[in-house]
């Protein structure tokens, strides 16, 4: 078998393409990709316990703040300008460090009354805020 070589005084050009450079590309990307994809689907799974609604159990040291559909918030039943929220908050606290607020919006209540009357309550101190909602 001989080989030959191309001549001085023939001008011939190459026609081969050099995929040496493509394979090692590709061979980069395989190994970045087959390293990654553990990394991208892990999954743990959880069996959460099923339970049935419960009511909770009657505590005396809750009080309800509730707001209405017209914005208005209430302290135990009765209405409580939001001026002047924050300190029956406070007098809560005072007569009870204990107490836990339970907060009941209605639906139709527009969302800046309810973060007026969430802010109140954090600047009156309240370490225990609940949001109370019905099962639909």
């Amino acid at each position: 078998m001989s080989i030959q070589l191309p001549n001085d005084d023939e001008s011939s050009e190459m026609s081969e393409i050099n995929v040496t450079p493509l394979v090692d590309v590709m061979l980069v990307l395989l190994v970045v990709f087959i390293v990654t994809t553990p990394l991208l689907t892990q999954v743990v799974r959880v069996k959460l316990p099923k339970t049935e609604q419960t009511e909770p159990a009657p505590d005396k040291h809750i009080a309800i703040l509730s707001i209405n559909a017209q914005g208005e918030p209430q302290l135990d039943d009765k209405p409580v300008p939001l001026a002047s929220l924050e300190t029956e908050l406070k007098a809560l606290q005072e007569r009870d460090p204990d107490i836990s607020i339970q907060l009941h919006a209605d639906k139709a209540a527009v969302f800046e009354s309810v973060a007026k009357v969430m802010a109140s309550a954090q600047r009156s101190g309240v370490g225990k805020l609940s949001f109370v909602t019905l099962q639909q």
